[in-house]
């Protein structure tokens, strides 16, 4: 009924374990009240550990006696208390430079099976070169010391790891035309970056598309930068995932309501569709890359 994924670390393990409590006091019939009685606890906490977005330390030895409570088989109870054990598991818990906002991205990132990305006004970090991002962080980070920053850009490279892992994620990326436009860093820079793009887009696992200013009014409207990280079991509903990531200014926004899930999967289709093919998109990277040499 629950499966231990490979990395199913901090709110990738959480939703995990939510939705996995919240099956199995569905199956026996009990409310939240009925399972704090039986388990000892409080409704605060049965229902803290079925809200995969609270960031309070979950327990073994309370996980252990909530599956009890609901009547899980031994299996059962072993996935969602070994999941417990792995919640702090992953690079970026120790790493200084990662803020609080993006362990859940990273966290899903881990384990999803695919990545789908608008990025409305910046090369989205997956695929961002070093000097690249070191311009972002300059300019977004103005205050921040030399070595503060160093130490954001180290963090933003070392999460395109994510591309070296078996099995690997599928990343595919609109792009709105402007981020090629916006000379991010200076010339050098941008050239360096297109030709990664280039390149990139050559890999099985990357898709680029990129949305051209003659396409006009879009699918994404007014709305910003958007990530849906995804991983789909038909064989065990408890192992997929679907989540959506807004990026916002110095925080961001974690949806994973179906109905607001398909949205934005139906959104990225319509995008998918309006910007030009993969052929034509890599046509555009090199002819944009030429501008950036006269």
């Amino acid at each position: 009924m629950i499966v231990t994924v490979r990395g199913s670390a901090g709110p990738a393990g959480r939703m995990q374990i939510a939705r996995g409590l919240k099956a199995l006091r569905s199956r026996v019939g009990l409310t939240q009240s009925e399972v704090a009685k039986r388990a000892g606890v409080s409704i605060g906490t049965v229902n803290r550990y079925e809200t995969w977005q609270d960031r309070a330390k979950l327990r073994v030895p309370t996980m252990g006696a909530l599956a009890d409570a609901c009547g899980a088989t031994a299996s059962e109870r072993e996935a969602l208390v070994g999941l417990v054990r792995n919640q702090e598991s992953g690079w970026w818990m120790d790493h200084p430079a990662v803020p609080e906002v993006m362990d859940p991205l990273l966290s899903f990132e881990d384990v999803a099976a695919y990545e789908h990305v608008y990025a409305n006004a910046l090369v989205p970090g997956l695929l961002q070169t070093p000097r690249y991002a070191l311009a972002v962080h300059q300019a977004q980070d103005v205050r921040a010391e030399a070595d503060a920053i160093e130490s954001m850009v180290d963090a933003r490279i070392k999460r395109q790891a994510i591309f070296d892992r078996s099995p690997t994620l599928h990343l595919w990326v609109v792009l709105d035309e402007a981020v090629l436009r916006r000379p991010v860093g200076g010339i050098d820079v941008m050239a360096e970056q297109i030709d990664h793009l280039h390149a990139m887009a050559q890999r099985p696992q990357v898709d680029i598309q990129v949305l051209r200013f003659g396409v006009g009014a879009h699918a994404a409207g007014s709305g910003g930068h958007f990530v849906i990280l995804g991983r789909d079991d038909e064989g065990d509903p408890l192992n997929s995932m679907n989540v959506v990531y807004l990026e916002l200014h110095k925080r961001g926004l974690y949806l994973d309501a179906p109905t607001e899930v398909q949205n934005y999967k139906l959104m990225f289709d319509y995008l998918r569709s309006q910007a030009a093919d993969t052929a034509a998109s890599a046509k555009l990277l090199a002819a944009t890359r030429q501008e950036f040499t006269r």
